[in-house]
């Protein structure tokens, strides 16, 4: 009895002591790719070479395949030029893990993040501070992506898989999916210099694309997707009982990331986030904000997902869903300012407001921070899109009615309204 105890104690001192290890490591890319001396990875930039230099760096440490035949370093790059006035040339990162099957091994799944941000911000940029001139270090959006996909190449070039995997950091996504478009172009042309990737996109099965996985609360995150392969949800809701995270899903392979450009050419997706908040796209999105014990949680789930995809005995279809998003549709005349959950977490009726913006008209009417708001002018509210209905149903300088629920009190509060700030 006694040696047993001893073999279980130090069984679970040496997982904790590989979770730290993984952990340290991905705070350590984190803190890299978010320093000041990278200034924000605008494409073609310093600081964007000196970001794709580290990820290949530590591609080639594992001994990955490399996708453009040539000189080892290069053959990482798959390089493209972009834009109509001014005409910037930068590249996506790629690297190929062959896989073990004989018969799935010629069928690829895209694991992916981005690596670029926004640099300095400043006007046009996406800033959300666009009058200030500051590096934009971009922890959350998207070094965090970044660091959890390179620990999923690390388990799999030990692991191995039965279908090959494609590891991407696509360059130029915050300038409208640019580097990963470019990929499937690629795709679709004869090139011999390409080698290790499957003859066109159709080779291509399914695509995984991690993108602000850095900020988990609750243990909730959103999965995307889940409705564009008909065994995808039932697999993201076993995973997500397996590592113990409240999971939402959702059907459409829609967004602002990579995996639109995969659904557009009808392969099936998913992408996981843990959500938005208010250092995104500012210069307050650093390193020490990230939960890193969240990052190892979604890595834990990244790779019992990504396993399950591998081994699936049929490639998974592809199903058209229609955009449920409908925030892009709905026209804004009036802000509350604040931030909803995106992720569902709150298992009361309502949407819970994960922050209010002090002096926006939620905020001077007296809502706060953690009240989940469950009517707004008399209507129900139960997710993030009938949120946006209502908000596209108001009108400025009216005061509505908003009922939430704080803590087990139901309060009533007059909120006047005010147009967004454009």
């Amino acid at each position: 009895m006694k040696l047993k105890y001893i073999l279980l104690t130090l069984t679970f001192a040496l997982v904790l002591q590989a979770h730290g290890q993984k952990q340290d490591d991905m705070r350590q890319v984190v803190e890299y790719l978010a320093s000041q001396e990278l200034g924000g990875r605008y494409p073609a930039t310093v600081g964007d070479t000196l970001a794709s230099e580290f990820i290949v760096g530590q591609l080639r440490k594992l001994k990955f395949k490399p996708i453009v035949k040539g000189k080892k370093k290069k053959g990482f790059y798959h390089d493209f030029t972009y834009g109509k006035t001014e005409k910037r040339t930068t590249h996506n990162i790629i690297a190929v893990l062959p896989g073990k099957d004989k018969h799935l091994k010629n069928e690829y799944i895209v694991v992916a993040s981005h690596y670029d941000h926004l640099g300095m911000g400043g006007k046009g940029s996406g800033s959300r501070r666009p009058d200030t001139l500051a590096v934009h270090p971009g922890a959350d959006d998207n070094a965090s992506g970044d660091a959890v996909v390179l620990e999923l190449a690390k388990y799999f070039k030990k692991k191995g898989s039965p279908r090959s995997i494609v590891f991407a950091f696509f360059g130029a996504e915050e300038q409208g999916l640019v580097g990963s478009k470019f990929f499937l172009e690629w795709m679709k042309q004869a090139d011999g210099q390409r080698i290790n990737l499957p003859a066109n996109k159709n080779g291509i099965v399914a695509m995984v694309n991690l993108d602000m996985v850095g900020r988990m609360r609750d243990n909730a995150m959103s999965v995307s997707g889940t409705g564009t392969s008909s065994g995808f949800k039932a697999i993201v809701e076993d995973v997500a009982k397996q590592t113990n995270l409240n999971v939402s899903c959702i059907p459409d392979g829609y967004g602002p990331s990579d995996h639109a450009s995969f659904v557009a050419v009808e392969i099936p997706v998913l992408f996981l986030t843990t959500g938005g908040h208010m250092e995104y796209h500012t210069p307050g999105d650093v390193p020490s904000t990230l939960n890193y014990d969240g990052m190892q949680q979604t890595l834990e789930f990244s790779q019992e997902l990504i396993t399950r995809l591998a081994a699936m005995p049929e490639a998974p279809d592809y199903i058209n869903v229609p955009s449920s998003n409908k925030m892009s549709h709905a026209k804004f005349k009036v802000t509350l300012g604040l931030m909803p959950d995106v992720m569902g977490a709150s298992s009361i009726p309502g949407l819970r407001a994960d922050i209010v913006v002090a002096g926006k008209p939620a905020h001077n009417a007296g809502i706060r921070s953690g009240d989940i708001i469950q009517e707004i002018d008399g209507k129900p509210l139960t997710d993030i899109n009938e949120y946006m209905e209502r908000l596209s149903e108001l009108t400025p300088g009216t005061t509505i009615p908003v009922k939430v629920l704080r803590g087990e009190e139901t309060i009533v509060f007059q909120v006047h309204l005010t147009p967004p700030v454009r």
